[in-house]
């Protein structure tokens, strides 16, 4: 007999977490979180993402033993100011036992019922900057940390249950050896030059701070017309400033400016967590810290986060700059390869920019929809 309990306390929302330790401890492609994160994560008085999105979090058992989870997610700002009645799910990981996933979708209808949403979507966060999509292709690549990991049954089972695609990503990678730069080095100096461009370019994240709150404008902005997209809120924007900002190497982030001042783009890359954090296995202490340190310093793989380049530069190769000055850093770094993070299939413009990397594709993934 299947049994679901949500989680409320503590120990409760640690089991929530740990059950994705056992599902995948023998898995080398998984990459484990770190616990406490998680648990901040999932903490409404911590996340500023849970002020404006309700949530609960599933428990299935069975035999008395956990084998599966789920979280029901409303963003109230997605139904009430994008008019999408919608309910998500999230954090989901299962054994491959069909009536446990038809269980626990269940309690994600029953939320959307009990608010009157129309349909039901995921595996998505709670917002535009969450983890997205369950994986249809590259079961056998080793994900990162702004991604989630999942077993090929996963699609089997939503597909079994009714639920189809609605979203595809994909993502992909290149090496930093193959790159040609001198296209867009030309076209960087020229594109300067022409509209009165400089970069900013860091070495301290003190430096970075008072820039931060436009950057987020800016992503506002330049992610405005994809029709998913919910606006981060200035509460939103304190936290991952606090939370983020500070862990990313000052000179991965990157903003163009106007000659009057203004931020026209910015780019932000990452170093390659993962390693580190399969070397963590969920805990900071007493050696986690080290090995993230080591990897923010040391490693050869950088992942591509997040561009925006506001719409009345989006079409004049503003991009361009943004690769020189990345050329510049991993060189001197000694990257060896590069990650693009999941795309939506339909932003052409996104992978426009790409066509002279000679990216290959890797990993796909999707969200499945069910109406209500």
């Amino acid at each position: 007999m299947i049994t679901i309990k949500e989680a409320f306390t503590k120990k409760e929302m640690k089991d929530y977490i740990m059950f994705s330790f056992e599902l995948y401890k023998n898995n080398t492609c998984w990459i484990p979180p770190i616990i406490a994160e998680e648990l901040e994560t999932f903490d409404k008085t911590k996340n500023p993402a849970l002020k404006t999105a309700e949530a609960h979090f599933y428990l299935a058992y069975k035999n008395n033993k956990i084998v599966g989870k789920i979280a029901a997610i409303i963003n109230w700002e997605e139904v009430n100011l994008l008019e999408k009645r919608k309910v998500r799910f999230g954090w989901f990981d299962v054994i491959d036992d069909i009536e446990v996933t038809k269980a626990l979708l269940n309690k994600v209808e029953e939320l959307g019922r009990k608010h009157n949403m129309d349909h039901m979507e995921g595996p998505m966060g709670f917002s535009n900057l969450d983890k997205v999509g369950v994986l249809s292709e590259g079961f056998d690549q080793m994900g990162n940390m702004i991604t989630w990991y999942s077993l090929p049954y996963y699609i089997t089972h939503f597909e079994q249950l009714g639920l189809v695609k609605e979203k595809e990503y994909i993502e992909s990678s290149f090496s930093f050896s193959n790159i040609n730069p001198e296209p867009f080095q030309k076209a960087s100096e020229l594109i300067k030059k022409r509209y009165e461009l400089r970069c900013l370019n860091f070495t301290k994240t003190k430096d970075i701070m008072p820039y931060v709150d436009k950057m987020f404008d800016l992503f506002n902005e330049t992610y405005a017309k994809l029709q998913s997209f919910v606006p981060i809120n200035d509460i939103q924007k304190e936290y991952f400033k606090k939370k983020y900002i500070g862990f990313i190497n000052p000179e991965f982030i990157k903003f163009i400016m106007d000659k009057d001042d203004n931020m026209i783009a910015f780019a932000i890359v990452m170093p390659g967590f993962a390693q580190a954090l399969k070397k963590a296995n969920g805990r900071l202490f007493p050696f986690g810290f080290y090995h993230l340190l080591q990897a923010r310093k040391h490693s050869k793989e950088v992942v591509f986060y997040l561009i925006g380049v506001t719409p009345e530069y989006q079409s004049k190769g503003v991009t361009a700059i943004v690769f020189d000055e990345y050329y510049k850093v991993c060189q001197a770094k000694g990257i060896e390869t590069c990650i693009r993070t999941p795309e939506l299939e339909e932003n052409h413009a996104i992978h426009n920019l790409w066509k002279n990397f000679n990216s290959k594709i890797n990993k796909r993934r999707r969200t499945y929809k069910k109406e209500l």
